[in-house]
């Protein structure tokens, strides 16, 4: 063999290594962020966090990667909310419910009747005071990226639909435990009952819970209308999701990173809820014929008593009052 054959082969290897070392040197650089969703994987907010695992990597040229975990994978909201603070879990889609119990001011978006449908109520995340509410997440070690949202909030009774407050009276009913639906549901005359989301079923079906307040995507999903058959559309509530991530986390992302993860983030959140539009139709659509449907048109007039309890329970905070009145003002 010639020395210029040699020469070459030694060239050729030589590459070859400093392309398996930059390899290796971009593999090692490569991070995965670990997501969880309380929600089963054919919701929307599941849907969302799948969206953000599948654009982030090239967003990023590799840098970061998603894993998601749905379906309370890792446990239950307020077990990946102390994750996330400790820097244990980096980021999760989470309830505004349950948020709320960091961020107390979320609580303002359950006011009853303030809005007439997902559209509305999308579009009041771009509020000033939408965006207070985000900044209240600093003190829990955690930081709010935006929204994103689930149907409207409506009442499914195991028997028949509820008309009045009377229907209701002394009925358990599943809540989401915070303390705007607490409110609400006690001033009904209801028997607020928490209860997870994954025990549901089988509270429907053993009697154990009389209704649950449900969106119409969770209900299709998780087959709420093979144990109960009683469907009040109401429109009582929204009941947004908002994107958090630990504190720890988000300062260990270059500027760069931080920008180009927002923007995907933002991007996945602005498509979910413009999917939940359309999917309010299709859910009605699917549960025709399966459960006894009654359409309330009039509820902010039904349960006015209730509607007014939640708002007095808003009186001192000074973030919900800028937030309704914005709202109103549209």
């Amino acid at each position: 063999m010639s020395i210029t054959q040699l020469t070459r082969r030694a060239a050729i290897a030589a590459a070859l290594a400093t392309t398996a070392l930059a390899t290796l040197a971009s593999a090692a650089q490569a991070r995965e962020l670990r997501m969880g969703v309380i929600t089963p994987p054919s919701h929307v907010w599941t849907q969302v966090a799948n969206r953000i695992a599948e654009k982030l990597p090239e967003a990023t040229g590799g840098e970061l990667t998603v894993a998601v975990f749905p379906a309370g994978q890792l446990g239950v909201e307020q077990e990946m909310f102390q994750q996330m603070s400790g820097g244990l879990l980096d980021s999760g889609l989470m309830t505004a419910a349950i948020t709320s119990l960091r961020a107390p001011s979320l609580q303002g978006w359950f006011t009853p009747y303030l809005f007439a449908d997902v559209t509305e109520a999308a579009a009041a995340a771009d509020t000033a005071a939408a965006q207070e509410m985000l900044g209240q997440l600093d003190a829990a070690n955690l930081v709010g990226l935006g929204y994103t949202f689930a149907g409207q909030r409506h009442i499914l009774m195991k028997d028949a639909p509820a008309a009045t407050p009377a229907d209701l009276a002394r009925k358990k009913v599943r809540i989401v435990p915070f303390p705007a639906m607490k409110t609400w549901w006690e001033a009904i005359g209801a028997v607020p009952t928490p209860v997870n989301l994954t025990e549901v079923y089988q509270g429907l079906q053993s009697g154990l819970l009389d209704g649950i307040d449900i969106d119409l995507d969770a209900l299709v999903g998780l087959k709420f209308d093979e144990v109960a058959k009683g469907l009040t559309i109401t429109n009582h509530m929204p009941f947004p999701a908002v994107m958090v991530v630990s504190k720890p986390t988000w300062e260990s992302l270059t500027e760069d990173q931080r920008a180009t993860y927002t923007e995907v983030v933002n991007e996945a959140l602005a498509w979910g809820t413009a999917q939940q539009v359309e999917a309010e139709k299709a859910n009605l659509a699917a549960l025709e014929g399966k459960v006894e449907i009654l359409t309330l048109e009039n509820g902010a007039e039904v349960f006015a008593d209730a509607n007014k309890a939640v708002r007095d329970s808003f009186a001192n905070d000074e973030i919900i009052q800028r937030f309704i009145t914005e709202v109103e003002a549209e």
